[in-house]
């Protein structure tokens, strides 16, 4: 039972999450409620059963009875790319909230054949993409759609957004424990949802409304997957160049956290995994779902509290229910966005600090350049089509750098991590990646296409020329301040 309310409260923050913020960007609820959330149970139920299933197998062939079953469910890092990185983007280039969410379940389609792909090719992947360079663009969608957006959605009511704020700091960055010990997202959210209704931020009539979203939802297959994945490959390139990125970082943290409870005697397949996590993830865009799943790294926490199996069928379970019978919509429309943006902008900000703190300090230069393409795609996206117009009087390199912020970024963190690691035949190869990339319009280009962005092709492959005399010639290292000592020292005068 402890390993099912840890599990159950994971999955219900990242539903109500969803919900929230989908309906905070203009998503009716039939698309929310009747389609995306009983899409993510599908999914999750579906990889809960199976994962208890390899559970019993496994305990069967080693004939052990502290077999823990794989916790499962949406990938929250992965959840809030989709929203901010994919979602909100499809609806504000298009406009239409049911085209956008069908760009958003062809996305999550396609993520999904991409991860059973990798579960081939998993480690080379994991050996070969610098992990300052991955994380480090993933901090730049932390930093201007997740953190940045939601201390917006904060401020928007201060009264309320501010006080949420500050119990996040000092309950969840200050690790200081929360009155009767209630976990401190909750008592942020419960603290604020009453401040909100106590001062007439939030109406009354939301609980009624609530309430009133009580009902049945049926599971209802849809084929809107294969209608967003054709946008994919023609007018949203854009939003494709956020998937592949991110679903390998979804593959390898699957593998991580597979290897972690190896670590802990259970040992599982973790090629088996990383597919059972693309196939859920596919069966729900068949039920309109928007979002991949995963392994958590919450499975070492359930092994230690001595779960089994019925922990993991009984989530899956739960959450059919909760989804079929509007719990969660109940939920979403009571509690008010600026009750749990605040927490959205926690989690943007610990991706950034995770970024940086899973790697090196000499890395940390890395870190921050691929970070920076995500600047120029939030810019160009919050102006819609309207952008290069717009913002063409500050830079009109804002646009094409916005354009497949997600390959630039990594591309430049790992050009960065090689040549720091004097390694200019790496870098010098992902000149080339980013060349092949600008030539066939994945990136610095609105639509894909051949040669379509030549001054780029010309930029990245006079890097690769570069790197490659580095590579031949040799080099002279400068001397470096050591690790310990400050880079800049104060000095009087």
């Amino acid at each position: 039972m402890d390993g099912f309310f840890a599990l159950f409260q994971n999955n219900l923050a990242d539903f109500v999450i969803i919900a929230v913020s989908m309906l905070g960007m203009g998503f009716p609820k039939e698309i929310v409620f009747g389609k995306v959330i009983p899409g993510a149970a599908i999914a999750v139920v579906v990889g809960n059963l199976y994962y208890a299933y390899t559970a019993n197998r496994l305990a069967k062939k080693e004939g052990r009875s502290d077999v823990t079953a794989l916790a499962y469910g949406i990938s929250t890092p992965v959840m809030f790319v989709f929203l901010f990185g994919v979602l909100l983007p499809a609806k504000t280039i298009v406009g239409d909230p049911d085209l956008a969410w069908k760009i958003a379940v062809g996305a999550c389609f396609v993520s999904g054949m991409i991860e059973i792909l990798v579960s081939f090719i998993g480690r080379w992947i994991h050996k070969h993409i610098p992990r300052a360079a991955m994380l480090g663009a993933l901090a730049g969608i932390a930093l201007s759609f997740i953190a940045g957006e939601m201390l917006f959605k904060t401020l928007e009511i201060p009264v309320v957004g501010l006080v949420v704020l500050a119990i996040v700091i000092v309950g969840i960055i200050g690790k200081i424990a929360m009155p009767f010990n209630i976990p401190a997202s909750l008592f942020a959210i419960i603290i604020g949802t009453i401040i909100a209704y106590s001062m007439g931020q939030s109406s009354f009539a939301q609980i009624s409304e609530g309430l009133g979203d009580l009902g049945f939802y049926p599971f209802i297959p849809t084929l809107a997957a294969f209608d967003g994945t054709v946008q994919l490959f023609t007018t949203m390139t854009a939003v494709l160049a956020v998937v592949i990125p991110i679903t390998i970082y979804n593959a390898v943290e699957t593998m991580n956290n597979v290897e972690a409870v190896s670590t802990l005697g259970d040992k599982y397949d973790v090629k088996e995994c990383m597919a059972v996590d693309g196939v859920g993830t596919v069966l729900g865009t068949f039920f309109g779902g928007a979002f991949p799943t995963t392994v958590y790294m919450a499975s070492v926490g359930s092994k230690w509290m001595g779960a089994g199996r019925g922990y993991s069928i009984l989530n899956g379970v739960v959450y059919v229910f909760a989804a079929m019978f509007g719990l969660i919509a109940a939920i979403s429309s009571i509690i008010p966005v600026a009750a749990i943006a605040p927490i959205m902008v926690f989690v943007g900000i610990s991706m950034i600090a995770t970024a940086f703190q899973s790697n090196q300090v000499k890395y940390f230069m890395a870190v921050s350049i691929a970070m920076l393409p995500y600047f120029a795609n939030y810019i160009m996206t919050r102006f819609n089509n309207n952008a290069g117009e717009v913002v063409d009087g500050i830079s009109s390199a804002i646009v094409p750098l916005g354009q497949g912020a997600m390959f630039s970024g990594i591309i430049l963190g790992a050009i960065t991590v090689y040549v720091i690691d004097h390694n200019f035949k790496g870098a010098a190869m992902f000149s080339i990646v980013g060349f092949l990339f600008s030539f066939l319009g994945i990136m610095h280009a609105p639509k894909l296409a051949f040669n379509a962005a030549p001054a780029f092709e010309i930029g990245y492959l006079l890097m690769a020329v570069y790197f490659i005399y580095y590579a031949y010639k040799g080099v002279r290292v400068l001397s470096e301040p050591k690790v310990e000592d400050p880079i800049i020292e104060e000095k009087s005068g």
